[in-house]
């Protein structure tokens, strides 16, 4: 193990403010707690070692024994075994008869209760291994009343105490909903969540990264890189490479970072802020390979994000009206006949594969299959069309553009996690087995201050419910939409990692800075790696709750019975104006809880 984490080897828990704080909307607060009742406002939790070390046999002797359940949801991301093995380390540490259960083929085999023990001959198998095989994984929802029941009747019959469900978004709302559910059942089983997602968009105040986020951009990085130094030794293709992430552009953006491809076509984010349109993007990478070609440029490498395509105004209402058609249970076949005259003119200019990948059934939430539409080789026939007719025009005088297309969908999440991720994923199960063993019901674990060293790494625990959200079409004060859930985050347009790349553009479209951050490394100088948005972003957010929480203590130490006029007056006045002051900066503003 790369890792055992001695702030996890004996832990007391503490509780700390309350989680109806941290709603940026009020309207928010009362959707979440009307629909989850019985889980909503517990406070944070946080895990820190007792300060008598010399009693930490003792407090391990006296852990009662524990049955917990485990199951893998979602898409596979590395270090998720590495999850299962810091909480099976755990388990058995604080007391050998404790078991440790795991549902074989993810949630199909929670329904069906199909399980094995998990041993120490099994973890050490595939400790530190990428995929999910160990257990394997099926649908990543556990949503229909149907699903709800057979999971609760499974965490009855195996008599668990306790239930870890590591996976993303979905997961965790869906892991939200069960811990509800089994407190207004009296099933005795407690629920916590893992945030283990490869495209890192399960980020919000309590949790700072996900567990295989940076080993999926450590691979990407890599082959893009191998990629950048094959266009510059051939000079004369243009690479187009999508990158998975859905919705979110996170993994292009950390992509971008590390390896320093010419030109990043333009993240989701950025298309929806600022509504571009096809021939927009489609402009913008021609204009791009005019310029290069004007230095005598005719190669480059152009990566762009999976959910791009969706992120398109106008594709976007196309989307959606075939959406609604398939809701209808119109035919595939028919679903173009049915289209509104502007989507079905929008519908007719596209080639005849990218019609064909529109149409494909919608995922699970509704979106569609992003990882099958294939964005990089329509923007390339968009590009490769538009420079022919500038050649023909006499406005590009250059030689004939050449591109090749790739995806980098699956080449990166079988991956061996990197050294960060199997240290964060182990340190994520124990923190699991603490919350479980503290009794707490509802918790997403987490560990904050990552940038820093293992050592100084803050374990604790959210509630799901604090980090819940409406969806709204257009911001505040618009009525909501469903039921109020965990939501994907998106690229922050004005945060540090974002600024970074834009500041580098120009250079990097121009001058051919290609960085090669090489494969993933165990020991050495390059081990100790993290990913470059994590590092760049100032995210100690729960190490500012507990300082506010000390101050808070100490006035109540100085503002006590007894104590001078000037002091109590001097605290009442200063309060009074914080309060003020925060109350204003509380207020959501407009595209606040806006998804």
């Amino acid at each position: 193990m790369l890792v055992t984490p001695s702030l996890c080897s004996s832990c007391l828990l503490q509780d700390y403010i309350t989680s109806t704080l941290f709603i940026t909307d009020p309207s928010d607060a009362h959707s979440v707690h009307r629909s989850f009742p019985l889980t909503y406002g517990q406070p944070l939790v946080h895990l820190s070692a007792p300060s008598n070390r010399s009693t930490d046999a003792q407090v391990i002797k006296e852990l009662p024994a524990i049955r917990v359940g485990v199951v893998f949801c979602g898409r596979q991301s590395p270090g998720g075994h590495n999850v299962i093995c810091g909480l099976h380390d755990a388990i058995k540490s604080h007391n050998p008869k404790s078991t440790l259960i795991g549902f074989c083929g993810g949630t199909e085999g929670l329904f069906a209760q199909k399980t094995i023990e998990i041993t120490e001959d099994i973890v050490s198998t595939y400790r530190n291994q990428g995929g999910y095989d160990m257990l394997g994984r099926t649908k990543d929802q556990i949503r229909t009343s149907e699903q709800v029941k057979s999971a609760l009747d499974a965490c009855q019959a195996l008599k668990l105490d306790g239930l870890v469900i590591i996976g993303g978004v979905t997961s965790n709302t869906d892991a939200a909903q069960l811990a509800e559910t089994f407190v207004d059942a009296k099933c005795k089983t407690k629920v916590v969540g893992v945030p283990v997602t490869l495209y890192g968009d399960l980020k919000n105040q309590f949790v700072e990264a996900n567990v295989g986020f940076d080993t999926i951009c450590k691979v990407n990085s890599q082959l893009i890189s191998n990629l950048c130094t094959d266009a510059l030794s051939a000079e004369k293709y243009y690479y187009f490479i999508r990158l998975m992430g859905r919705r979110a552009s996170h993994v292009a953006l950390e992509c971008a970072l590390q390896s320093h491809p010419n030109m990043v076509v333009i993240l989701s984010e950025e298309a929806a802020s600022s509504k571009l349109t096809l021939f927009d993007i489609t402009k913008r990478i021609c204009d791009a390979v005019q310029a290069r070609a004007e230095q005598d440029n005719y190669h480059g490498v152009i990566l762009l994000p999976e959910g791009l395509i969706e992120s398109i105004p106008e594709v976007h209402t196309l989307l959606q009206e075939i959406l609604a058609l398939h809701k209808k249970g119109v035919p595939v076949d028919n679903i173009s006949a049915q289209l509104s005259p502007w989507a079905s003119a929008l519908f007719e200019f596209l080639p005849l594969f990218i019609k064909k990948q529109l149409l494909l059934s919608p995922e699970s939430d509704d979106s569609a299959q992003l990882s099958q539409i294939e964005t990089e080789k329509l923007l390339a026939q968009l590009v490769e069309t538009e420079m022919n007719t500038r050649s023909k025009n006499g406005t590009y005088k250059g030689k004939k553009f050449n591109s090749i297309c790739h995806f980098f969908g699956y080449q990166a999440r079988g991956s061996l996690p990197s050294k960060f991720d199997c240290d964060y994923a182990y340190v994520l199960g124990h923190v699991s087995y603490h919350l479980l063993s503290a009794g707490v019901n509802g918790y997403m674990a987490t560990v904050t201050n990552l940038k820093d060293p293992v050592s100084r790494w803050r374990c604790g625990g959210a509630p799901f419910t604090a980090m819940m959200a409406v969806k709204r079409l257009h911001g505040p004060g618009v009525s909501p939409i469903g039921k109020p859930s965990i939501h994907p985050t998106a690229v922050d347009l004005r945060g540090k990692a974002y600024e970074m790349l834009i500041q580098d553009a120009e250079k990097f479209l121009m001058d051919d800075l290609y960085r090669n951050p090489g494969p993933i490394q165990f020991e050495g100088p390059g081990s100790d790696s993290k990913p470059i948005s994590l590092c760049v972003e100032d995210q100690d957010y729960m190490g500012r709750v507990k300082e506010l929480q000390t101050y808070l203590d100490m006035v109540k130490m100085i503002v006590k019975p007894g104590c001078s006029q000037e002091v109590l007056k001097a605290a009442l006045s200063s309060m009074s104006s914080v309060v003020n002051i925060l109350s204003l900066m509380s207020l959501p503003t407009k595209g606040q809880a806006s998804i």
